[in-house]
């Protein structure tokens, strides 16, 4: 999953914030590297933990200012001084290339601050850092905002679009790079009167104020009464005095009591978040009406692989279609479970679907995952990475020593991303274990973007990747179960977009690219994650050395595909309904009724009454009508793997095409023509659906095998 300021600050120089990089281009392997996998084994954790950083202090992420949570402020305040002095150069500069750069490090300057702003308000564990980073972030979304509809500096954009002398020189990527500025001072209603501009800005600040609530409430747990709830239930709970909190939906709990209670509980309405996104969903109307769009996922779609919700709709009715009759055969391999396990109420619900799938697939395959996870130890995991990489791309990562101060917990760990010939391609900073009140999420986060700067030199990009690993402790490393390992491969896959999208400007950097096809690259990594020749590269008992038997990779990866095809179909009700909320207004039903509606319609599984799940569904913020992309990007990944992977999966000329075609450009290419550059073909809605249905048929060397 990819996070970062493109969420926080959604207009026009709000674009490039979603990602940066930064120093010079080649260097050395330095003395203070050491290999990737002892950073993360245990005897390292524990003297890292006793000893700390070393060297000269800092801020975070080396940032000096940031020694202290007064230094946002600090920082903010030079961010913005510089903006003013970029958008008057801007404004006096003649047409020409000069206008792009200007453009593009008035939007790095910011994004610089915003970028890791993002990050610190939700990560960091002192809360006056948080609270520091959250009011430079809305600082810094709000100058966003009035610069997206600032007339004189769209002008001098405009000037330059309008020389076709000029436009006519100028290389493919600096043309895509001004025109996606421009289409950025579009979408936040530069076009119109000063009183119209003024409330696109008002609504766009509105709207960034309902995200950031409607996302905090949508964690919340819910409260009731002990006394309401059987008693020997009660302890799934957190008491709180006469009252349990209810934080979840407890899915995985093999209690149908306890699932089908924490669900009614967990999503019971809330009058306020219910008038929140319905706000929210308002809000995102009007101003994608104000600014000359039919509706809000006309405006969202502009510049995806799918170009228009006409192609989504599309997409996502064709997908249920050929999943309806293996998704009914999946609802009734479950209800036959539950009719097994309790005979007295056989009926298929919503709080059932997890549950029970995990159960059919551990039952067929005897998929325990306590069995795989001494076959992968963190460091193991992080070899197996590094030599992936290495074959694939020639790039190798390194633990690098960090200085007191550049870190917000002492067991971050900082790689350098090394390329065999060009050098140094970035930093990656690993946040990767469990620690109180941190957001249990796996998540990628740009911090600074990567671009060609003003002296020549190229500014490398710093991400950070997060996960919730447990510690490693005294008997053993850090172990991942499978989940955990294919999540890593996950965020590792948006990271290297983020090192090799090395484009001259940082607004279109790395992940910088439509939702859509940002997802690509992940989703591709789980596919290697996935593949015994992979796997046993790395896959080692901590203890015996033992190598992970094949059968063991065969039925995992064959156990996912039990139920594969329901899990897919909830996706597309997901999809489908972020679609409906973000199309035409006003809508016609409340959104609890067209939830209800659409569960029913697409899912299948009936609506449980006096439950709102979409006050849950914290995805309308980040990807307001983009749900589908998970879908897209996972077809397209599909259809890369197998053409391209699945014969050698260390095919080094098929890596260098995939850095080339796919990496390299991050959005400065339309995605769909990269798609065409990787694949040698323009694929169609059928080619999506037939590769995401094609992925659900069983090996059957497999299938015989085990039976």
């Amino acid at each position: 999953m990819l996070a970062g300021c493109r969420r926080a600050l959604p207009a026009a120089l709000g674009r490039a914030l979603r990602g940066r990089s930064a120093g010079p281009g080649r260097r050395a392997v330095s003395t203070s590297w050491c290999p990737v996998g002892a950073a993360f084994d245990a005897k390292q954790q524990r003297e890292q933990r006793r000893g700390g950083a070393a060297g000269r202090e800092t801020g975070l992420f080396g940032v000096p200012e940031l020694s202290c949570p007064e230094g946002f402020q600090e920082a903010q305040d030079k961010a913005l001084q510089e903006s003013e002095q970029l958008v008057q150069k801007a404004c006096s500069t003649p047409p020409g290339p000069e206008t792009v750069m200007i453009f593009d490090q008035l939007s790095d300057g910011l994004c610089r601050v915003a970028d890791l702003a993002d990050f610190v308000k939700i990560a960091h564990p002192d809360f006056a850092f948080r609270e520091a980073a959250e009011e430079a972030c809305r600082n810094i979304g709000t100058v966003v905002e009035k610069l997206n509809t600032d007339v004189e500096l769209c002008q001098s954009l405009r000037r330059l679009l309008a020389d076709e002398t000029v436009m006519s020189s100028l290389d493919p990527e600096t043309r895509r790079v001004a025109e996606l500025f421009m289409f950025d001072f579009e979408i936040s209603g530069i076009h119109l009167d000063e009183e119209k501009r003024k409330k696109a800005v008002n609504l766009n600040v509105r709207i960034l104020d309902l995200c950031n609530e409607f996302l905090t409430a949508s964690h919340l747990p819910n409260k009731i009464d002990k006394h309401v709830l059987p008693e020997h239930i009660r302890y799934n709970f957190t008491a709180e005095g006469n009252y349990l909190q209810v934080a979840g939906l407890h899915a995985d709990c093999p209690d149908d009591l306890v699932r089908e209670a924490a669900y009614k509980i967990f999503l019971y309405p809330n009058a306020e978040q219910l008038s929140r996104l319905e706000e929210l969903l308002a809000s995102r109307n009007s101003l994608a009406q104000l600014v000359g769009y039919d509706t809000f996922a006309h405006r969202a779609l502009q510049g995806t692989m799918a170009r228009n919700p006409e192609t989504v709709r599309q997409f996502l009715d064709l997908l249920s279609d050929q999943l309806s009759k293996r998704t009914q055969k999946d609802f009734e391999m479950m209800t036959k479970m539950k009719m097994k396990l309790n005979p007295q109420n056989s009926k298929l619900m919503p709080w059932d679907h997890p549950y029970y799938s995990g159960v059919l697939r551990a039952e067929r395959y005897n998929i325990d995952p306590g069995l795989y996870c001494p076959f992968f130890s963190l460091g193991a995991c992080m070899e197996g990475l590094n030599s992936l990489f290495s074959q694939l791309l020639g790039i190798s990562l390194y633990a690098e020593q960090t200085q007191r101060g550049e870190v917000w917990s002492e067991d971050v760990r900082k790689l350098a991303v090394v390329h065999e010939t060009e050098g140094l391609l970035g930093y990656i900073y690993c946040d990767f274990f469990q620690r109180p009140d941190k957001p249990h999420q796996d998540c990628h986060f740009t911090v600074r973007g990567g671009r060609r700067k003003e002296n020549g030199e190229y500014q490398l990009p710093v991400v950070v990747l997060m996960l919730s690993l447990p510690h490693s402790t005294r008997g053993a490393p850090t172990l991942l179960s499978p989940g955990m390992m294919e999540n890593l491969f996950h965020e590792m896959g948006h990271a290297m977009h983020s090192m090799l999208g090395r484009t001259r400007y940082q607004h279109v950097t790395g992940t910088r690219c439509p939702t859509d096809f940002a997802e690509v690259p992940s989703i591709l990594m789980e596919y290697f994650a996935n593949d015994y020749r992979v796997v046993n590269q790395f896959a080692r008992h901590y203890k015996t050395g033992q190598p992970l038997p094949k059968n063991m990779v065969s039925r995992l990866c064959e156990s996912k595909k039990v139920c594969a095809a329901a899990d897919m179909q909830l996706q597309v009700f997901y999809a489908a309904l972020d679609q409906i909320y973000h199309g035409k207004h006003p809508l016609k039903k409340s959104t609890t009724e067209i939830l209800k509606e659409t569960q029913e319609k697409v899912y299948g599984l009936p609506y449980v009454p006096n439950t709102a799940w979409q006050l849950r569904f914290s995805h309308l913020v980040g990807y307001g009508a983009k749900y589908y992309s998970y879908l897209m990007s996972r077809a397209v990944a599909s259809m890369v793997w197998k053409q391209c992977f699945a014969q050698d999966p260390f095919d080094r000329a098929m890596g260098e095409r995939y850095r080339r075609e796919m990496l390299a450009h991050g959005g400065g290419k339309e995605p769909i023509l990269m798609v065409q550059g990787m694949l040698q073909k323009s694929p169609s809605v059928e080619d999506f659906v037939d590769a995401l249905v094609s992925d659900l048929d069983q090996d059957f060397e497999t299938f015989i095998m085990d039976s």
